[in-house]
């Protein structure tokens, strides 16, 4: 993580920036790509579209396979290893993160319901095809019908905020059915005849998400692609917490990279200000204290999304063993690191301007990218409803009822 000009050695080797345990293979795999990734970061984000080569890297490397059992052909591995590996992608890059991350989406949904055997099929044919997954599921938009039609349903409308749709494979989908109102789910491929990827998105941040629009136009869905109900269980209902895990995760990313990405500025491009009375920035008593500040927030805030990552693994290994009070306590972990994530990714992305100085400030070295993306990603997820989750099980003991968000 530590960038340096030529020619330059910090006064003191530098501290270990929230390294990844590269002992682990996938975390040493995702290392390389990140460094990969890393080299045109900036530019990418500035010029928005499609990153195709870098998921070109990732379906190349094998990662996009992570979670997939073995049995069915993946690596098999805790979903707490991807979003570790969301981490490392954000510290350079926040849309590669969240892109990632949401890949998992429909594969952690078929790895929860593989006893069927259209799960078990999804899962195989991902696998050796190395899919990437894009989504078009929105929970709040009601903009996409279907009608019944023999043995197959046909959509029209749209979704949006379809994070990932514009590189993706394959699509889930959901959709209302017309007359009922029932919501259905599918797994279909992205280039379905009638799909049309807008590439409309232009958000302030997370720039490369391909988080706008998919249009549908008379688009069949078979009855063998529609997903079978889901049985109201504590293991059917852990879809909220992977993603809020994402997004915290991505938070937690992006707020160590920042921090990275200062220390290294300061260290070797900062001058110090005229009446601090030290010949170097990092001399600079107030700099070290704001520096010891906000790695001690990142620190707090790392071990808070450990903490989560342990649970929501937990819950996963019950399987349909897991209780709700068992679902619940994870529930609250996530919701906890969530909300400290988030408000610590907008501190330390504002507040290193600060200690940078003025001439960091500007669009070439795009150290503005790390707040773009918390700020536009935490807008997505009101903190203040789960520190009132938080706050509600804290005082009555009463755990979040499972929802959209929770």
């Amino acid at each position: 993580m530590t960038i340096k000009p030529d020619g330059f050695e910090p006064p003191h080797p530098p501290p270990s920036l929230f390294e990844a345990d590269t002992s682990n293979p996938h975390l040493a795999k995702a290392v390389e790509l990140r460094d990969i990734f890393a080299r045109d970061a900036i530019e990418r984000d500035q010029s928005g579209g499609r990153p195709e080569a870098q998921i070109k890297l990732l379906k190349e490397s094998g990662l996009v396979n992570l979670v997939i059992p073995k049995e069915f052909g993946g690596a098999g591995e805790p979903y707490s290893t991807a979003m570790r590996i969301v981490r490392e992608f954000a510290k350079v890059d926040g849309s590669l993160g969240h892109l990632y991350g949401y890949h998992f989406s429909p594969l952690q949904n078929a790895v929860t319901t593989a006893q069927d055997k259209r799960s078990q099929d999804i899962l195989r044919r991902s696998a050796a095809g190395r899919w990437f997954w894009g989504n078009t599921t929105n929970s709040f938009s009601k903009s996409l019908f279907g009608r019944q039609e023999a043995g197959k349903v046909v959509l029209n409308g749209f979704r949006p905020f379809a994070s990932g749709s514009h590189v993706a494979d394959y699509l889930m989908v959901a959709w209302e059915d017309e007359d009922t109102n029932k919501r259905s789910f599918a797994f279909i491929p992205a280039d379905r005849n009638g799909i049309t990827i807008t590439d409309d998105w232009d958000g302030i941040g997370q720039r490369q998400t391909g988080s706008g629009r998919v249009l549908y136009k008379d688009v069949e869905i078979d009855g063998s692609e529609i997903l079978p109900d889901r049985p109201q269980v504590p293991i059917a209902l852990l879809a909220p917490l992977q993603q809020q895990s994402v997004l915290l995760n991505v938070f937690v990313g992006s707020a160590q990279g920042a921090l990275a990405a200062a220390r290294d500025y300061t260290v070797t491009k900062s001058r110090p200000w005229i009446y601090s009375g030290v010949e170097r920035h990092s001399d600079d008593p107030w700099i070290k204290r704001q520096y010891g500040e906000l790695w001690i927030k990142v620190q707090a805030a790392t071990a808070l999304a450990d903490r989560a990552l342990s649970a929501v693994d937990a819950v996963y290994a019950k399987g349909h063993d897991l209780t709700a009070e068992e679902r619940g306590e994870a529930a609250i972990a996530v919701a906890s690191a969530n909300v400290l994530a988030g408000r610590v990714a907008l501190e330390v992305t504002s507040e290193i301007f600060e200690v940078m100085g003025a001439r960091s400030a500007v669009r070439p070295l795009g150290f503005d990218r790390f707040w773009r993306n918390v700020r536009i990603h935490t807008l997505h997820n009101p903190a203040e409803y789960k520190t009132r989750n938080v706050g509600t099980w804290f005082l009555d003991g009463e755990f979040p009822e499972p929802g959209i968000f929770q």
